[in-house]
């Protein structure tokens, strides 16, 4: 896989069913009952004044959200393949990297969305900053990402091999 398009997010079969069971929740049984919840709150009467419709409008519009971000990851998930491992780093790479070349000052994650997020080792969007810098570079490479005050921070890329998690 040499796809680095910000959009494509890799996934394992297992990580793919899980959301695709969320989806499919969210968009009938808790639509349903969320519809049922503000059907009762409207009949207590004032919707100015009514909490429960409120909360449960609330909870609608956070579960609306969420199917939106679920439909548009999958739509855009590449299932069941981890990438080559040619030491190009893309989404489903663990990554060390040194800090400014100093290879004692090294950091391991896994390029994954927060949806692949391991609990074994931390991981980085591909959308994150230091994500969008190290993304498509190879072993070796120097890299640059932006920090959150506005500088620059280098890293070079010691090693990039799939996640075998």
């Amino acid at each position: 896989m040499t796809q680095t398009s910000e959009n494509v997010t890799w996934l394992t079969q297992e990580a793919y069913n899980q959301l695709k069971a969320e989806l499919e929740y969210l968009s009938g049984p808790a639509r349903t009952e969320i519809s049922v919840k503000i059907a009762a709150a409207r009949e207590e009467g004032d919707l100015r004044e009514n909490g429960g419709y409120h909360a449960a409008k609330e909870e609608q519009g956070k579960m609306e959200l969420r199917v939106r971000q679920l439909t548009q990851l999958l739509e855009h998930a590449k299932v069941g393949e981890a990438p080559a491992d040619d030491g190009v780093v893309e989404p489903g790479m663990v990554v060390t990297i040194a800090f400014d070349g100093d290879e004692d000052d090294t950091v391991t994650f896994l390029l994954a969305s927060r949806e692949y997020a391991s609990t074994e080792i931390e991981t980085y969007s591909p959308q994150s900053p230091l994500g969008k810098g190290v993304n498509g570079k190879r072993t070796g490479d120097d890299a640059e990402y932006e920090l959150p005050n506005g500088k620059k921070a280098a890293v070079k890329i010691l090693s990039a091999k799939p996640y075998t998690g």
